[in-house]
């Protein structure tokens, strides 16, 4: 992979935490918003970022409890946080577009659901999805939450000798990505421990899931107020579930679907000439 420039560190604050996001500069241009998903950081726009910086002015944020974002105290990783987080990130006095992936696309929804008039587009990265309905009494939810919490005190970070054993680890786990793709995501997405060997960025208390949850319909009611053009893109291989075969699609105004072939969850590393071209279709610009 190569990066064409990089990005200046900044840095803003929301409930406390000191957030990170990387900005490609172009001012003067309208202001682009790239959100990653869950385990994931900023940099891994790296490539769509510098292919929309002439057009837009791009930034993009380290999710609080990720990259070089504050972790949360308390655990504090909601839907409804990271929503706030946007918040402050984003103008409340111009539109936006966002470009969302996984969680990120959740997070943008819910946003664009919230404050329409704020957003001008917005595309999402496999990010349609429901959560299921509890299938537990709510005392059991909240044990279960407790248990997870106290597991991720005890847990302790798996430490890799190097960069490169991290990298392997990320192909292992997504086995579209090129070395030179896997190497840069690592990089940024590892800290150096005191002994020398490496460790994952993020929070391991963000994946607790906390009992108090937005429910499906809580989900339907912001989408179907969002009023953007708005642009699901899919892999093909992706494990979700196809958004026009489920019905999710019913629940916008006015949404596109694509589906990008030869694609899993991960689509803009997957096929990401693919994902750019529509990206730039969707957005009215070229080259």
């Amino acid at each position: 992979m190569s990066v064409l420039q990089e990005p200046e560190d900044c840095f803003y604050e929301s409930q406390g935490l000191r957030l990170h996001y990387a900005d490609w500069g172009n001012a003067g241009a309208p202001l682009l918003i790239l959100l990653h998903g869950g385990r994931d950081h900023c940099r891994s726009w790296d490539n769509i970022a510098c292919s929309l910086r002439r057009h837009f002015h791009v930034i993009a944020p380290d999710l609080r409890g990720h990259g070089d974002s504050n972790w949360a105290k308390g655990s504090s990783y909601s839907l409804a946080d990271n929503v706030y987080d946007l918040t402050h990130l984003a103008s409340a006095d111009h539109q936006t577009t966002i470009v969302a992936h996984s969680f990120g696309g959740m997070i943008a929804l819910a946003y664009a659901g919230t404050y329409p008039e704020r957003v001008s587009r917005l595309a999402v990265l496999d990010g349609v999805f429901l959560p299921s309905a509890p299938s537990t009494t709510i005392d059991e939810r909240i044990r279960q939450w407790i248990a997870q919490l106290d597991k991720a005190s005890k847990s302790k970070a798996r430490g890799y000798r190097t960069i490169a054993e991290a990298a392997e680890r990320m192909s292992a786990f997504n086995k579209r990505l090129t070395p030179e793709l896997a190497l840069h995501l690592a990089r940024h997405a590892v800290k150096t421990n005191a002994d020398g060997t490496y460790s994952w960025k993020y929070d391991p208390y963000q994946a607790a899931r906390a009992p108090y949850r937005l429910s499906a319909e809580d989900y339907v009611a912001l989408w179907m107020r969002i009023s953007c053009p708005t642009l699901l893109l899919c892999g093909d291989e992706s494990p979700l579930p196809n958004p026009a075969k489920t019905g999710l699609l019913d629940h916008f105004k006015q949404a596109e679907l694509k589906i990008i072939k030869g694609a899993g969850h991960w689509l803009q590393h997957d096929e990401p000439d693919a994902v750019l071209d529509a990206l730039r279709i969707f957005l009215g610009v070229q080259g």
